[in-house]
């Protein structure tokens, strides 16, 4: 199959994921409670295990039917190297504990992975009704506006954020959270320290953002918002500047004038 061709496929594959994810999302819209306050880790767990199911019930095989021989991750907080080969990297409910909380700040997600690289990405707030899409090569879009990464050329002036990729991370990585915090604290213009990651990517993609970082392969919360923001302009890299995938260890998404700066404070913050 010509690159073109492989090209073309993904193309005809947007609308198609489009559709399955918004209607996904309608599910989980109608399931938000603004006054939900679960008060244990039981409650928290039933909530988050119940709109995964509800959405994927929709989700999964809507996906599936429209890429057969697609793989499916079943896992959204497994990381690491998926086998050769294209599958499907969704989260039913990226910000779930948002969600269950009573925030708005969550969407639904579906991301199309060729080789550990994404090729194509739904990201859709059902509150706002913003769909968020890119296809490798084509750019990335808000509504079907494109999007590009600012301009800014000053680390002292980026708005940057980093999080927390799921619970019960090593005690090693909340320490490389806290030391890099720490730096960009020092040295960017305001941090955010939020979850999930896709919230703020998209954020980014849309230059409203200009530095993301995070300590965690976690594939669900970053295939979507990687795609985005290489297809606005941005620089996609892991934390040695070599350039991400799935398979790489850790994150880093950056406009292109800042991506340089950002590594190398984040470098000196982890020695």
């Amino acid at each position: 199959m010509s690159a073109r061709t492989v090209l073309s496929t993904d193309e005809a594959l947007l609308p198609e994921a489009v559709a399955a994810v918004r209607t996904a999302g309608a599910r989980l819209r109608g399931r938000f409670d603004i006054d939900s306050r679960p008060s244990n880790l039981d409650e928290i767990t039933a909530v988050l295990e119940a709109n995964d199911a509800a959405v994927l019930e929709l989700l999964r095989p809507a996906l599936e039917a429209a890429r057969p021989g697609a793989g499916w991750v079943e896992d959204e907080l497994a990381g690491g190297a998926l086998p050769d080969g294209e599958w499907w990297v969704t989260d039913p409910a990226e910000g779930n504990i948002n969600h269950g909380h009573g925030m708005t700040e969550w969407s639904v997600t579906a991301t199309l992975a060729r080789d550990n690289n994404p090729v194509v990405t739904v990201v859709y707030l059902p509150l706002t009704e913003d769909t968020y899409t890119a296809v490798r090569g084509q750019g990335a879009y808000l509504n079907g506006v494109r999007l590009h990464t600012s301009n800014k050329t000053r680390l002292n002036a980026a708005l940057v954020g980093t999080g927390q990729a799921k619970p019960g991370e090593t005690a090693e990585t909340f320490r490389q959270i806290g030391r890099t915090v720490t730096a960009m604290l020092e040295n960017g213009l305001v941090t955010r320290v939020s979850v999930p990651a896709t919230m703020q990517l998209i954020q980014l993609a849309a230059g409203r953002m200009d530095v993301f970082w995070q300590h965690s392969d976690v594939r669900s919360g970053l295939v979507a918002g990687a795609l985005l923001v290489a297809e606005a302009g941005g620089t996609v890299t892991d934390l040695a500047g070599n350039p991400w995938s799935a398979a790489s260890p850790d994150f880093l998404a950056a406009t292109p004038a800042l991506h340089a700066a950002a590594l190398e404070v984040l470098a000196e913050a982890l020695r």
